[in-house]
């Protein structure tokens, strides 16, 4: 399976680009906090679909997917943070973004073992 091919990825990757866009307007005391633990988390997503589809089997994806899921649940921590700490003044896209990607991944993981059954 081709990373590049899979949707998830193509989502998650543009994501990644907004939250660049968003963390850029962040004081620059917040270089090596918060922007920079967003951006990880941001980054993550894609990087782990993209080293589970280069794995082996299907039940090493699974668990880099789960990754990702675990990084888009720390994103999103983050970006409550950022909007109590008035870096932001709406979320509400941003959190529908990573919820549609955390439903593509979802979707993903329960195809793949759901085809293990088979």
């Amino acid at each position: 399976m081709d990373h590049k091919d899979l949707e998830v990825w193509k989502e998650s990757i543009k994501f990644v680009k907004r939250i660049y866009e968003i963390t850029e307007k962040f004081p620059k005391n917040e270089l090596y906090g918060l922007t920079s633990q967003l951006r990880k988390a941001a980054i993550s997503v894609p990087s782990n679909i993209a080293e589970g589809c280069a794995r082996n089997s299907d039940n090493e994806l699974v668990q880099f997917l789960y990754i990702s899921l675990g990084s888009l649940a720390e994103l999103e921590t983050q970006l409550i943070i950022a909007k109590e700490l008035s870096y932001i003044d709406v979320i509400n896209s941003e959190i529908e973004k990573l919820i549609f990607i955390r439903r593509m991944l979802i979707g993903l993981i329960k195809y793949l073992k759901e085809k293990k059954k088979d």
